[in-house]
C-alpha cells in the first residue's frame, strides 16, 4: 500500500477572514497545490477542501479544513484515519507570532506554542509527533492582544514580502516531501533561533 503524505494549512474559512494573518497556513498549501497542478474540491473525507496527486514522487493529500482554527483537529484526524496516515507523514503550516515576520521554522514534533489549531490537532491525535511548518508572522505590539492581532489583515509593507515568504514556505514543503525532514531543517532553519 502507498503511504499517503498529508499537508495541512491551517486557517479559518470563509471571506471575513481571507487576507488575515492567522491563514498564512491556507496561503502556502493553496500554493503548493497550485505550483503542483493540482486543484482542490469539496472533500468527501471531512469538513475541508482537499487536493490530491503526486507531489515530489508522493502521493500527497493536501487539506485545508473548514472547521475554523479551535477545531482544525477534527478534520485532520478525519483524513489520517480515513487515509492510514502515519503522524511523521503529516505535516501543518501554521502562523506562529513567536517568529518574525517572513521567517520560517520546520520542526519534526513539539508543542501546540499557543495556537489553537496545532492545540486541537494534538487533541483530537493524542500526540505531539508530527512535523509542522511554523511561518512567521511578527508579534503584537503595544499589549495588544494575540487573539486579535492574528486576526487582522496585512500591513502594506508586509503584503509586499508576503509573495516570496510563500514561496519560499512552499519550497520548504517540496524539499520534505523531497528530502525528508533532517535536510529540509538544515536548509530552512538556518538563522532561526
Amino acid at each position: 500500500m502507498v503511504e499517503v503524505r498529508l499537508i495541512v494549512g491551517l486557517g479559518n474559512p470563509g471571506k471575513d477572514y481571507e487576507y488575515t494573518r492567522h491563514n498564512l497556513g491556507f496561503y502556502v498549501v493553496r500554493r503548493l497545490v497550485q505550483r503542483n497542478l493540482l486543484s482542490f474540491r469539496k472533500s468527501s473525507l471531512t469538513n475541508g477542501l482537499t487536493a490530491e496527486g503526486k507531489i515530489a514522487g508522493n502521493q500527497v493529500c493536501c487539506l485545508l479544513p473548514s472547521t475554523y482554527m479551535n477545531d482544525s483537529g477534527s478534520a485532520v484526524r478525519q483524513v489520517v484515519l480515513k487515509k492510514g496516515v502515519a503522524s511523521m507523514h503529516l505535516l501543518v503550516a501554521c502562523d506562529d507570532f513567536h517568529l518574525h515576520f517572513g521567517q520560517l521554522r520546520i520542526r519534526a514534533k513539539g508543542s501546540d506554542g499557543g495556537h489553537n489549531g496545532l492545540t486541537s490537532i494534538i487533541q483530537h491525535l493524542g500526540t505531539q509527533e508530527f512535523p509542522r511548518l511554523r511561518l512567521g508572522i511578527g508579534s503584537p505590539v503595544n499589549k495588544q492582544e494575540t487573539a486579535k492581532y492574528v486576526l487582522e489583515r496585512w500591513t502594506r509593507q508586509e503584503q509586499k514580502a508576503l509573495g516570496e515568504f510563500v514561496e519560499r514556505a512552499t519550497d520548504c514543503c517540496m524539499a520534505w516531501l523531497k528530502d525528508g525532514m533532517v535536510k529540509t531543517m538544515d536548509q530552512f532553519n538556518a538563522g532561526v533561533g
